[in-house]
């Protein structure tokens, strides 16, 4: 974006720039990019010029940085033919001037990216016989389809200790705040190539002053014994594995449970039964969200309890929230997440779709931290489509909650919900595991069909945003040939679809 700047902050600006020379901007060869300086080295060089940390830093002097990094990425990735054909195709023929230019690089899906890293890895600027390379495979909780990316190592620890000096200073500091040893617990595990254990664990393990624990899968006694640890504790797990919290410390002593600072949950969002259940359970915790992806193990991360707003960390990704045209948003709108490694000189892939809406919210612009924050508004596949008319599920599931609750059904005591949209028999259906499925059946029954359609047609009807492709009230709900069901089943059952991985998705899409 173009801003114009008084003459000291463009000097300031143009100092920045100037920290990755045209000698360094312009690789001529797959080799001088394996001698570049990291992308980390211009940072902690940007910090010595500014005298504060980098995230602490004017957005205009981060910006600059940033987008000469982008430049020198854009000239890495002419020396592939294949980039350099899409990088042509957007237009971009000489040096990358502005985000303008930027946002003209056509978005990579993950169908880009595996045509691009796996097989033959066309896409590759320096080739894995070069060695030093990670390659990480992202399953994804919506298709469940691996797909491979590769890394430089250099580069990937270089963003593991970027990621863990932020979250220790901003996020984590305000709750482990004590002179006590204090740790980092993750149920996070590695399996079938999936590292998000080891992307994350890394980041944890460079948390200054914290011991980390990379725990996997645990059983009430492991994770008691570490909660009878000396020192303050945070744990990060899946929103499955931290929904098993509150049962997991049944018995714990007030001490222990008190040592419980912040549990942090990676996927999804949290069901409101159980943040009373942890707060019951463990009265000192803090939750939080962290926010990340295999190809960004870092997105954003929630620093304040009180408000879902997700903070991302200066100079580790470029963070854009995009329209359809690939355009960022306006403050207030809701887009596309699409993320560039800015840490990948050997790897490098730019403008990735990762798969969620998120909202633009106001940026934090100092004193202190200076950096951009966003919304999650929920999986870019979470759309119910009914005819022409498209609803998020995300949006809609709250006023299901809000339109049943007076009818004596409180969906937030549910463990799990998924809709499912069974299109052959134009069936909308929402699933809710519970501990007492039957009751709630024939609480459902007693109401009847009237008092549900009214209710699905109230929480779709308040839904429609971006998504919208037509009129919808509640009298097109009513005619649309759908049938609506509230279905209670039991905890764990099989009739709620989950990944490999564990992870619930909000909707399944069934097609025939």
């Amino acid at each position: 974006m173009t801003v114009s700047l008084a003459p000291r902050a463009e000097a300031d600006a143009a100092a920045f720039a100037a920290l990755i020379p045209d000698a360094e901007f312009t690789p001529g060869t797959a080799d001088a990019v394996t001698r570049l300086p990291s992308f980390l080295s211009k940072i902690r060089e940007a910090e010595a010029l500014s005298g504060k940390p980098f995230a602490e830093t004017d957005a205009a002097l981060q910006d600059a940085l940033v987008l000469r990094r982008l430049g020198q990425m854009v000239e890495t990735l002419r020396l592939n033919p294949r980039w350099a054909e899409r990088i042509a195709g957007a237009g971009i023929k000489g040096p990358l001037e502005s985000f303008e230019q930027w946002q003209a690089i056509p978005i990579a899906d993950k169908q880009v990216m595996r045509d691009y890293f796996m097989g033959s890895r066309e896409g590759l600027v320096v080739p894995l016989s070069q060695g030093g390379f990670e390659i990480v495979a992202s399953g994804g909780t919506s298709s469940g389809e691996p797909v491979e990316v590769v890394y430089s190592l250099r580069e990937l620890h270089d963003t593991y200790r970027l990621a863990g000096e932020f979250m220790g200073r901003y996020q984590l500091a305000p709750f482990l705040d004590g002179p006590e040893a204090q740790w980092m617990i993750t149920t996070l595990a590695d399996y079938q190539m999936w590292s998000s254990g080891t992307m994350v664990g890394g980041v944890f393990q460079h948390i200054p002053r914290t011991n980390y624990i990379g725990a996997g899968p645990v059983t009430k006694d492991v994770f008691q014994h570490m909660m009878r640890y000396e020192g303050l504790k945070a744990f990060m797990g899946i929103t499955a594995s931290v929904a098993l919290l509150p049962e997991m410390g049944e018995g714990l002593d007030d001490a222990a449970r008190r040592s419980l600072r912040v549990a942090m949950y990676g996927s999804g969002v949290l069901n409101p039964r159980v943040r009373s259940e942890l707060k019951a359970r463990y009265p000192d915790v803090a939750v939080l969200s962290y926010f990340a992806a295999t190809q960004a193990e870092t997105i954003g991360l929630q620093l304040d309890p009180d408000t879902p707003w997700l903070a991302t960390v200066p100079g580790l990704h470029l963070v854009e929230i995009v329209d359809a045209d690939g355009r960022w948003v306006a403050e207030g709108e809701e887009g596309e997440l699409v993320v560039t490694r800015l840490h990948a000189h050997e790897a490098p892939f730019p403008r990735l779709s990762i798969g969620d809406r998120v909202i633009r919210r106001p940026g934090m612009a100092g004193p202190g931290l200076t950096t951009q924050v966003f919304e999650f508004a929920g999986r870019s596949n979470d759309v119910i489509h009914l005819g022409d008319t498209q609803f998020s599920a995300t949006r809609v599931l709250p006023g299901l909650v809000q339109a049943l609750r007076p009818m004596g059904i409180d969906l937030d005591r549910a463990h799990e919900l998924q809709f499912v949209n069974d299109r052959p028999t134009r069936t909308l259906r929402l699933l809710a595991s519970v501990d007492a499925p039957e009751p709630l059946g024939k609480r459902v029954d007693f109401l009847g069909y009237p008092a549900l359609l009214h209710a699905f047609s109230q929480a779709m009807s308040g839904s429609l945003s971006l998504f919208n492709q037509g009129e919808a009230n509640f009298a097109y709900i009513a005619k649309s040939g759908y049938r609506f069901e509230l279905r209670f089943v039991a905890r764990d059952g099989a009739e709620i679809e989950r990944t490999s991985v564990g992870k619930t998705p909000l909707l399944r899409d069934v097609h025939g």
